[in-house]
């Protein structure tokens, strides 16, 4: 099988950051993320899908129906819902992408269900079909499959743009993200003397990007039984699962609830947690 070249971690964050600029000046700089973030987790599904499909299409000597297994694959793409035919709509665009990601939710109820959000794909006086036309093609010009572009990059590409949407954003921004820096400031803080952790906890995690420095301060295994957290803004509970997802978290070693941590805690009867952090609002006017 032909070895595919790796992108490189520049040319990840400048091609994606080139589909926001295809959404400049029809919608708010702060409402990038509920579009670019679930097409790039859409087409990295689907692509991680076909190199799975090619994998056991090799080994059984291509038996199709061995090879669409639901074993054979992490994540379940009904083949209607998939890129490849989304990609050939003309009219009605916006209803086809959130079909095909209702049906991809529906297909994984246990790991994926509501995890695209609810943009509206089909309000056409903000996306016209030749907009999100042009978002599809540019996301089609590279694949995101393991053998193109390795997990880590498509994690660390997640997090430079949602930096990059915090700051377009202005204050509004420090409602889902925190900066990388201050991110990673807090967790060697909370890890001094320590070579490993059991379990990581945020009570308000936003997008994640907090608890996910934890596996970058201690190495990935180094977070023994997960990452546990949660986030009243549906919006950024759905941007914090799959950011969990692509930066290669199984999801049987993340819990991130919906909801009002004070009012109604979603960890409150767990074991207890070894490490616990979060942080406000990052310059956020509380008067």
């Amino acid at each position: 099988m032909k070895k595919s070249k790796h992108i490189s971690q520049s040319e990840l964050e400048s091609y994606l950051w080139g589909a926001a600029t295809l959404l400049r000046g029809y919608i708010d700089a702060g409402d990038y993320k509920q579009f670019i973030f679930p097409l790039l987790f859409y087409k990295r599904l689907c692509d991680v899908y076909d190199e799975e499909m090619a994998d056991a299409l090799e080994e059984s000597g291509g038996e199709q129906e061995y090879a669409a297994l639901p074993e054979q694959h992490c994540f379940q793409i009904p083949e209607d819902a998939h890129w490849k035919a989304t990609r050939t709509k003309v009219k009605n665009v916006g209803k086809a992408i959130q079909d095909a990601l209702r049906a991809i939710e529906t297909a994984n109820p246990d790991t994926l269900y509501g995890v695209f959000g609810d943009a509206q794909w089909t309000n056409k006086d903000r996306l016209s079909d030749a907009l999100i036309k042009d978002l599809i093609e540019h996301f089609s010009r590279l694949s995101f499959g393991n053998r193109d572009v390795r997990s880590d990059l498509i994690g660390d590409a997640y997090e430079y743009l949602m930096q990059m949407y915090a700051s377009t954003a202005g204050k509004s921004g420090g409602e889902f993200y925190t900066p990388q820096e201050v991110s990673e400031l807090l967790a060697r803080i909370t890890v001094v003397g320590k070579s490993e952790v059991n379990k990581v906890y945020d009570p308000a995690c936003g997008s994640g990007s907090l608890l996910l420095k934890f596996a970058k301060v201690l190495g990935p295994d180094k977070v023994r039984q997960g990452f546990f957290g949660q986030e009243i803004n549906l919006t950024t509970y759905n941007l914090c699962r799959i950011n969990m997802f692509l930066h290669d978290v199984n999801f049987e070693k993340f819990d991130i609830a919906h909801g009002d941590t004070l009012t109604d805690p979603a960890h409150w009867d767990d074991e207890p947690f070894e490490a616990i952090v979060s942080n406000p609002p990052y310059s956020i006017k509380w008067d």
